[in-house]
């Protein structure tokens, strides 16, 4: 099964936009399903529900922190300035495509069904990585 398809069949499932994109690509974080799952939880619904940043924009942002750090124990050593840039870059990438970044903006002007903000936020981590 495509990376997409299996994030719009987590979603079904019941996962949030987040977890939806972030479990998607536990293979290449190497973090269990449920531990990604159980991380992502409260980016959903436009960050805790709020109606903010797009949970499938978060899930992306998720993704490349956890792909682009370093880690704790290579402090003072990290990898932020680029790992922003790269958050940055796909964050541009999705709200060019999508038409915005909040989810109440996205719902309420029907710009994008949260599936295909799933799916965006995918091709766009796929396209990237």
């Amino acid at each position: 099964m495509s990376r997409c398809k299996n994030a719009v069949e987590n979603h079904k499932k019941g996962c949030n936009c987040a977890q939806a994109v972030v479990c998607a690509f536990a293979d290449k974080i190497g973090m269990e399903e449920d531990m990604l799952f159980k991380l992502s939880e409260a980016f959903g619904g436009g960050m805790g529900g709020t109606g903010n940043v797009c949970g499938a924009a978060s899930g992306m942002v998720f993704v490349a922190g956890a792909l682009k750090s370093k880690g704790i124990n290579n402090l003072p050593d990290t990898n932020k300035k680029e790992s922003y840039k790269f958050a940055e870059k796909l964050l541009n990438e999705f709200e060019q495509k999508v038409g915005s970044l909040i989810c109440r903006e996205i719902k309420t002007k029907e710009l994008r069904s949260c599936d295909g903000c799933i799916e965006d936020a995918v091709k766009i981590l796929e396209e990237n990585i």
